[in-house]
């Protein structure tokens, strides 16, 4: 979809002040580390690296933005939760996403990026309940071509049960799910047209 096939990088933050003006409707991507976020991106922009990917989970440390083209914007929060990362790292990734979360963006819509063989870990629950944000939430199960038929249908049947999110089962190396993530993303963007989001939740 053109929705999807011209997204450009836009701005790399590490701190509020890199944060670009809040100007067009943002969906936001969040999610353990090693969870396979990044090329999921890659996946549903149809771009092989246009969203770094890293053997080293837990390395980036900065939200990335980026501008899709077509009136709305991408945003890729760092991974979360992995226990190598030295704590004030840690410290530094909360900070930065609630300055995010916090100041007046305009999300259209929040993806949770899951493993589909280990979905809503207590990390998933800390990460959903610590996000707060009273919008569209679809969770995506990651790399399902890891599973048989049975188990997929097992795992996204164990993950509706346990939120009342969408669920859909995604797999960046086969594309499974591609063309229907981009499909109820797309008809969420239409939905929010240009209002902006409920304030966040405490935090």
């Amino acid at each position: 979809m053109k929705t999807f096939s011209e997204a450009t990088f836009l701005a790399s933050a590490g701190r509020p002040a890199e944060f670009p003006p809040a100007a067009a409707p943002e969906i936001v991507f969040a999610g353990r580390s090693n969870v396979g976020k990044s090329s999921a991106i890659n996946a549903l922009l149809g771009r092989r690296r246009l969203a770094f990917t890293s053997k080293t989970p837990g390395r980036t440390q900065t939200i990335n933005f980026y501008d899709a083209g077509a009136g709305w914007r991408l945003v890729d929060l760092p991974g979360y939760g992995f226990a190598r990362v030295p704590k004030p790292l840690q410290e530094k990734w909360g900070e930065l996403v609630s300055a995010y979360l916090s100041a007046a963006r305009p999300i259209a819509a929040l993806v949770v990026v899951m493993d589909a063989r280990h979905p809503f870990t207590p990390l998933d629950r800390q990460l959903l309940g610590w996000l707060g944000v009273d919008t569209r939430t679809l969770v995506m199960l990651s790399k399902a071509d890891k599973l048989g038929r049975a188990q997929q249908a097992a795992a996204l049947r164990e993950a509706k049960a346990a939120s009342p999110a969408e669920v859909q089962l995604f797999s960046s190396e086969t594309r499974q799910g591609v063309a229907e993530v981009r499909d109820l993303l797309e008809d969420w963007l239409q939905q929010v047209g240009g209002n902006k989001r409920p304030p966040v939740k405490g935090m």
